[in-house]
């Protein structure tokens, strides 16, 4: 037995026709809220990955070589797959997660009294 699903157009690449034993039925659960975004498509039905930010750092040890690496929280994926990357690739692919904004460095240069002319305001 097989179903046939009405598709919106944006999915018309998307095959419409399942076999009943592709489906499982749902176990409702009050805590599952779905809240879709909307995922650009390409005519392949590929989409890239894009990263949001970096959530945490940590140098590999491989013998005497150190590989720094940075854990990547993906869009539309959440904090429990995030994957980790090389610091290096993702500086090189996504160099805009690395930038610190202007205001956050000078804030941090005055904190510690570097660049300015008077006294220290943290010693």
């Amino acid at each position: 037995m097989a179903y046939r699903l009405n598709l919106p157009t944006e999915l018309k690449q998307v095959h419409y026709v399942f076999h009943v034993f592709q489906l499982r039925k749902y176990v409702p659960d009050p805590n599952h809220i779905i809240d879709p975004e909307p995922i650009e498509i390409a005519e392949n039905l590929a989409y890239e990955e894009r990263p949001i930010q970096i959530l945490d750092r940590r140098i590999k040890q491989l013998g005497n070589k150190s590989i720094p690496l940075v854990k990547v929280l993906w869009a539309n994926q959440d904090s429990s797959e995030a994957t980790w990357e090389t610091e290096e690739d993702m500086k090189n692919k996504y160099p805009h997660l690395f930038k610190v904004s202007s205001s956050v460095s000078r804030t941090k240069l005055i904190l510690r009294g570097e660049g300015c002319n008077g006294p220290s305001l943290i010693n």
